[in-house]
Parts: C-alpha cells; structure tokens; sequence
C-alpha cells in the first residue's frame, strides 16, 4: 500500500466523523425545534403528528403550519448563507468576504425595508423580487466601484464602503417610519424566523430552483481563481466575467433569505472556515457540500436559544449567530495561521537538509521516478565543492610580472 493512502485515511475518518456530527447536530436541533415549546411534544408523538394522525387539532397546527416551517426555512437559509460565503471567499481569495460585506445583504435589507415604510401591501411571493433588485444593486454598485474586480482586495474594500452607505441610506429610511414600521424593521435587520409559515417557504423554493444550477457550474471555476489571476487567465478563464458571475450566483442565493429572514450575521464566514478546516488539501467543489451542510446547522441550532431562552419573548436568530459566529471565527483563523506557519517552519527546516544524491542519477533519475508515483520530490541540495587552488610556481622561476599585478 502506497505511503499516500495511509497519509489518507486518518483524513477520511475525520471527514466521516464531521459528517456524523453535522448529521446529528441537524437531526437533533430539528426535533427540539419541533418538541420543544408551548406545548411541548413527546418524541413519541411527533410522527404522529407530522402524519395527521394528532388528537388535538391545536397541537397539530402548532407543529405542522408553525413550527415546521420555521424548522425547513432555517435549514434553507443557513444552506443559502453557507454557500454564498464559500462562494464570496473563494472568488476573492479572502477568508473575510462575506455578503454582509459587499454591499448584497445590505441591499437586500433597504429593497425589503423600503415598502415596509411607504405602507406599501405586497405579496410574499414579491417581496424576495424587491430584495433582490435591491442585493443586485449592492453588488453592481460594488463592482463598478471597484473595476468589476480587477482585484480582490479593492473588491473587499469597496464593498466595505458601499455596505456603509447602504447602512446609512436604510438608517434615513427608518428615520421615516412610525414606531410600529419601526419595531418591525429592527427586528427584521437583526435576522429573524419568528411567525414565519409555509407562505414563506413558498417564496424561497423558486430562487433556489434557480441558484443551485449556476452554483454547481460556478464551483470548479472557482477552484481555478484560488489558483490566481495570471494562472486562472493562463488556463482560460476570464477572470472578471468568473466573479461577475460568482457576485450573480451569491446575490440570487442570498435575496430571497434576506427578504424573508433578514440579514443572518456571520453564517456566511463561518460555515466556510469550518468546511475548510475540515478538508485542508481540498478545493471548493469539496468544500461546498460541508459549507452548506454546516451553514444548516448553524442556523437552526441557534434558533433554538432564539426561540426558547427568554420565552414568552423570541430574540432574533441573527443575534445568537453572531454572539457565536464571531469567537469561534475568530479561533478558527487563529489556529488556521498557525497550523500554516507551523507548516512552513517544517518545510524548510527540511530543505535545510543536504540529502546526498546517487551516482548517475540526474533530472531524470529517482527523483523523477518518485515524482511519477504521485509523491512529492524532495529538495535535493548538491554539496559544495570548493574549488581546485591556484598552482604556486616553484621558487627561482620565472614570473609573469603581469600576471602578479592582476593577481
């Protein structure tokens, strides 16, 4: 069995592991959210109830039109928010790019905000149409700022800016409403799935339909811009048209989460980190399975304490995700530099090692042999040979008294 396959396998196990603990960390948060409550249901009962088969009608219209589709769009919301960091980050090479960012969540919120004020009576299969116009605009505003992202940083920095002023615009626009407009608007801004039912679900479904097509079109490209703009462009790809149409897959996956939950913080930034500390050698077609697995279950365990730990009132689910989002982050980023730093150290701690090479090998030899199994070729350091001494003259001889004064 080769070395590589042994290398793999402790990788493997800790992926199955991840993905047993995702799995229940879904499952479980999931049934909570559906037992626990006013009134609380018995793990017993709950097929039941899912089925119809209930006793009580009230009960069955708690946990059927209430709580179960606040369960379905917090793992819809949390999948979108998971995908679209992933997405953002790999685009531009930045582990911080996040929607909130860039000028899409923000424009989302002030499309969704700005009815609300006018008292304007809309459907809800409309309002993810407004978000999006409004997230489209954020990002457009972005890019043409930036120079449709020539470069990732001024990319990440201009939309820092335009997010402020898109804040600032939605600060005038609740400057304007009347105190109920306004209670509903700050609660909305901070990401909530309170009261949320089967009618919202049904505006998110069409959007997805639409983004998960161009997200797995979208991944392998993404994987080829990790490489760099002059490498990606060597290899064919059109590196602006690649993020225009990267920032087009992230506004359609984050507007209609957006319009019906508000602005979730930081489920984008850290549904990516953990996929990625979780698959190191990976690339982003490997990554977005996990990113979105864990953005599921982010969002729906911290609806949990959203929705149970001050009952009878609910907090907003954006509030918790940021409570945890931010030191967590914070730690993975940590230990990701370190296990980077601790990486480079090993490596030329090891090429600071002369390995001898064998007679009649060149270029073409062991070295290149290994390579063709698939292993890395080790640094080969070539010992030093000092140079032959310059032959003295025997003593009488005649000199080359040019020959001296060049000397």
């Amino acid at each position: 069995m080769s070395p590589r396959a042994h290398s793999g396998r402790p990788g493997r196990n800790a992926r199955g592991a991840a993905a047993l603990v995702v799995t229940a960390l879904i499952l479980g948060a999931s049934g909570a959210a559906l037992c626990l409550g006013t009134p609380v249901i018995p793990p017993l009962d709950l097929i039941g109830l899912l089925a119809g088969d209930g006793d009580d009608p009230r009960v069955t219209v708690v946990v059927v039109q209430l709580r179960l589709p606040r369960v379905v769009l917090a793992l819809l919301a949390g999948a979108c928010l998971g995908a679209a960091g992933l997405v953002l980050q790999e685009a531009l090479r930045n582990p911080l790019a996040v929607p909130e960012m860039l000028g899409v969540s923000a424009g989302a919120a002030l499309g969704v905000a700005v009815p609300l004020v006018l008292s304007l009576s809309l459907p809800a299969l409309l309002v993810p149409s407004l978000a999006l116009v409004g997230a489209a605009l954020g990002g457009a505003l972005t890019l043409v700022a930036a120079g449709f992202g020539r470069s990732p940083s001024a990319v990440l920095l201009t939309g820092a800016a335009i997010t402020a002023a898109l804040q600032a615009a939605l600060l005038v626009v609740m400057v304007m409403a009347d105190q109920l407009s306004l209670q509903i608007i700050y609660r909305y801004l901070l990401g909530s799935l309170s009261a949320r039912t089967w009618e919202h679900v049904g505006g998110v479904w069409p959007w997805l339909a639409l983004a998960v097509p161009a997200l797995v079109l979208c991944a392998p490209v993404l994987s080829v811009l990790r490489l760099g703009d002059d490498d990606a462009s060597a290899l064919g790809v059109r590196v602006g048209r690649a993020r225009l149409l990267a920032l087009g897959v992230v506004v359609v996956l984050i507007a209609p989460v957006v319009a019906v939950c508000g602005p979730v913080a930081w489920v984008g930034f850290l549904a990516p980190q953990i996929a990625r500390r979780l698959d190191p050698t990976g690339h982003a077609v490997r990554w977005l399975p996990w990113s979105i697995a864990w953005g599921a279950a982010i969002v729906v365990v911290a609806d949990l304490p959203a929705r149970l730990a001050l009952a009878p009132v609910e907090t907003p689910v954006g509030a918790w995700t940021a409570l945890v989002g931010v030191p967590v982050g914070l730690l993975l980023l940590r230990s990701g530099h370190r296990s980077a730093g601790g990486g480079k150290r090993s490596g030329a701690g090891a090429g600071d090692r002369p390995t001898s090479v064998p007679q009649g090998s060149g270029t073409g030899g062991p070295a290149g042999e290994g390579n063709g199994h698939g292993g890395a070729v080790p640094a080969v350091r070539l010992p030093v040979v000092p140079p032959d001494p310059v032959p003295r003259l025997p003593s009488g001889s005649v000199r080359d008294t040019g020959a001296g004064e060049g000397r």
